[in-house]
Order: structure tokens, then sequence, then C-alpha cells
């Protein structure tokens, strides 16, 4: 059963979600992050609440500033603004009865994914996918310093996710970035985490997440697919990173019943 909503991050901006639940009761749920230029309704997302709904477990997955159904405009989006959303997403969540919480960020959600978890002691269990974690350092990697330069004349970038036209995006976005890098607040994560990334991403640079592993401070595991590039274009990727992050979220999500 899907319910769609409006919430509002403590600015007022109305936020698009959707609660997907399962067929018999639960207070389980898993909150779904998305990544830079996509939606709620992503492919990782849609293909996740499937595979947790069937074990049991509700989602909760809502659009960011300025991206699907949510209020905009885009170019004004920053990771400070996206933070204070997934704020607001876990505490709607836990107003509705939730209990235990899993917390999933793909790409640019996991850097938002990891910064929450950091400020947080309601969520059990931390997925991340490809996650960035220093957005700054890639957006430096993948443009160079010439297209940085035009970014902050004209406030647009290029669609580092392949579209033609570029997009309007503040230079603020990036300033702010430089304060949002997740590596020391990973130290202070102790829930059980697992990161997923292809050893082929051409977006997020590989020591990316190895540092991040290294920091967490809990159970965690770093998935590596060989051959898996940023969007687990190949069938076989895309198959064994949604399934190592559904596993990873039932084991540490489905309550226990006594005999």
């Amino acid at each position: 059963m899907e319910e769609a909503l409006t919430f509002h991050d403590r600015n007022g901006h109305g936020i698009a979600a959707i609660l997907s639940a399962p067929d018999r009761p639960t207070t389980s749920l898993a909150v779904l992050c998305h990544g830079f230029l996509s939606n709620k309704n992503s492919t990782t997302n849609k293909t996740l609440t499937r595979l947790l709904n069937e074990q049991g477990l509700a989602t909760f997955r809502f659009d960011f500033f300025g991206q699907g159904d949510s209020d905009g405009p885009f170019e004004k989006l920053t990771t400070t603004l996206a933070l204070q959303q997934a704020e607001a997403a876990l505490d709607l969540v836990s107003a509705r009865g939730y209990d235990r919480i899993g917390l999933v960020g793909s790409s640019f959600g996991g850097l938002v994914a990891i910064l929450t978890a950091a400020r947080r002691r309601d969520i059990a269990c931390l997925a991340l996918k490809c996650p960035v974690v220093d957005f700054a350092e890639e957006l430096r990697l993948t443009f160079g310093l010439d297209e940085l330069a035009q970014w902050q004349i004209l406030n647009t970038i290029p669609n580092i996710m392949g579209g033609p036209d570029r997009v309007r995006l503040r230079y603020g976005f990036y300033e702010d970035c430089l304060g949002q890098i997740a590596y020391e607040p990973a130290e202070r994560i102790s829930i059980p985490t697992v990161i997923v990334q292809g050893e082929q991403d051409e977006c997020v640079p590989l020591h990316q997440s190895r540092r991040l592993y290294d920091a967490l401070r809990g159970p965690k595991r770093l998935d590596l697919l060989p051959d898996a590039d940023h969007q687990f274009t190949r069938g076989e990727d895309f198959h064994q990173m949604t399934k190592s992050i559904s596993d990873w979220l039932v084991a540490h999500l489905t309550v226990k019943r006594e005999a």
C-alpha cells in the first residue's frame, strides 16, 4: 500500500514523499535518500521498496528540494538544506510510530545520510550506495578549475548525469559543500553500516568510500563490485547492489519475535 503525501522542512518548503507499507503491520522502516539530479522514484528506490516490502519492512522515499515533485527551484539547493529535509523526514516517520529506522543514501543522498546519521540517535542502521563523502572534491575532479571558474560566473554547471543542457545551480552549492565533508562526522557513527560501490565508478572516487569505511566506528562492510559503474548499468551489478542493501536492512531492522 502506497500513500503519497507532502510534508515541510523548517523553512516551510513542501517535500513530496511516498510511504510504502507491506501487507502486514510493522514499525520498521527505511528512509530512502535519492541521488543528485534524481528523484524519489528512481529505479534504485523503487526496487528497494519492492524488496523491503516483500520482507515486511516499510519504506519512505521523498524528493529533495527542487527535484521531483518537491518545492524548488533546484538552483537554490545546498547540502545543508537537503540535510534539514532528511531530518524532517525522520521526524515525520517517527511521529507516525516507526521506531526502528534505517537510512539509505545514493550518491549525493549518501552524503546527506552520513551527515544525518552522525547527528541523530534514532537510526538503527545505514546503507550507502556509492556515497559522495566530499562532494567539493568530486566536483573539482569532474569539472576542473576552468569549469569551476565558469560556474562562479554563470551559476550553471554541466549535467554530471550526462544530459546535454547545462543545469542552473548557484555557486553557493559548492561553497556549502566545503563545509559539509563527511569524514569527520562519520567517526561519530557507531550503527551498522554497509557501503556498496563499483570499482569502475566514474563519478565518485573510490578512495572516498575506503576512507569512509576506515572512519566508521560500528559494525561495517564495504562491498566493491569489480565491474560496476556509478549507475550500476549492468543488470547483474544492479541486482547485487540492491540485494546487498536490502539484505543489510532486513538483517538489522527485522524485529525478532520471541517464541
